[in-house]
């Protein structure tokens, strides 16, 4: 079977993508301590430009030290890390038709940084850290917009094809645009034109700064799955209100940690043990695409057999696709599909790689177990 779509090029913004695949941000925890860029990181890359990814969003970068998650997690909110990020992009420019963008984010209400107490929109608790955020003043939000555009702009000067904002997950970008997050009266919450405007207003700075060709682009909290969270019917209408103030790329997502708190369901790390459990986002994408006027639509989670995510691109629901998991596995999933290997993901979803998230570096359980035994 020739997969006609998945590995066609196509443009986000003006940037032109080889093929529809995008490794989605993840965060790798595999930074130099306090956040820098070395050797480690950078192999990471590598490997995933050299196994075919058209596009690789490289994993939370921070835009404030109160923001950061982990001592080994990317920062961009000063110029001392502007040289090891343009290590990073020279990496991956060097296989010459490959893309790399950057996602900037802050942790919000989720932080739990032992120097900073977590910020947000509105003093919502979080069981996680048993920790009620402070409420942010209004001149706070906006000095905060204008910490998201400086990191914007050294991103751009390192090099980066695109940036993403992060507004999904329970992060503090999401916990603007959640009914559940954000109950502020001032101009930043109310209805959902105000809770989105913290977003719009990165945006309109990003594109001051930046110009009008430079691609930003944006992972998107559609549905939170939690009691009075962000419903699907407000997700897309807040999607609707990104593509047209000119986001070129909208990559829906839903649910956080947040949701395993307080529902026991499975997201973020939804199990995919049969083909009926893959794509689960595409439902959602279904109810956004017809909305979306030049703005991108990326279709992320539980991708594993190229066969049917080409059949997605074909019937136009969606413009690209995005994974993780399975790239953790394999960095050189899509070379292996393109050379005609059409066999899905070797990725069984068994989540191992989430748990080693929490503490770094992140890789496959599975894929490490195998190598093991083939020593023995």
């Amino acid at each position: 079977m020739e997969l006609k779509n998945l590995f066609s090029p196509k443009r986000i913004g003006n940037v032109l993508i080889k093929n529809r695949i995008i490794r989605s941000a993840t965060y790798m925890g595999s930074t130099e301590k306090y956040g820098f860029v070395g050797d480690k990181l950078i192999k990471i890359y590598d490997d995933l430009a050299r196994g075919g990814t058209g596009l690789i969003i490289s994993g939370y970068t921070a835009v404030d030290p109160s923001g950061t998650a982990s001592p080994y997690q990317a920062c961009l909110f000063d110029d001392s890390f502007i040289p090891g990020q343009k290590k990073l992009v020279k990496c991956v420019h060097e296989y010459s038709d490959v893309k790399i963008g950057i996602q900037i984010a802050h942790t919000g209400r989720l932080g739990n940084h032992p120097k900073y107490h977590p910020l947000a929109p509105s003093p919502v608790f979080y069981k996680r850290t048993e920790l009620t955020p402070r409420e942010m003043t209004t001149d706070e939000v906006k000095d905060y917009i204008k910490k998201f555009v400086d990191t914007g702009r050294r991103a751009y000067e390192c090099g980066y094809d695109m940036i993403q904002l992060h507004a999904a997950h329970g992060y503090y970008l999401s916990n603007f645009i959640s009914p559940r997050t954000n109950m502020r009266k001032d101009e930043f919450g109310g209805d959902i034109e105000g809770r989105a405007k913290c977003l719009i207003d990165i945006y309109r700075g990003l594109r001051d700064e930046l110009g009008t060709n430079f691609p930003i682009i944006i992972k998107l909290q559609i549905q939170d799955f939690v009691p009075n969270g962000l419903s699907l019917e407000e997700g897309v209408t807040t999607a609707k209100i990104l593509s047209n103030a000119g986001f070129d790329a909208i990559e829906p997502s839903g649910g956080g940690e947040e949701t395993l708190l307080l529902t026991k369901d499975a997201y973020p790390s939804q199990f995919v043990k049969k083909p009926d459990d893959e794509n689960y986002f595409l439902p959602i994408v279904k109810k956004i695409k017809s909305s979306m006027k030049n703005t991108a639509l990326i279709l992320m989670g539980g991708i594993r057999n190229p066969k049917t995510v080409d059949k997605i691109l074909e019937d136009g629901f969606a413009d690209f696709i995005s994974l993780s998991r399975p790239l953790i596995y394999e960095p050189n999933l899509p070379s292996r599909w393109e050379s005609g290997d059409l066999s899905p993901a070797k990725c069984i979803s068994c989540n191992g790689c989430y748990m080693t998230m929490l503490n770094g570096p992140v890789y496959c359980v599975t894929k490490k177990r195998l190598e093991k035994r083939k020593k023995r």
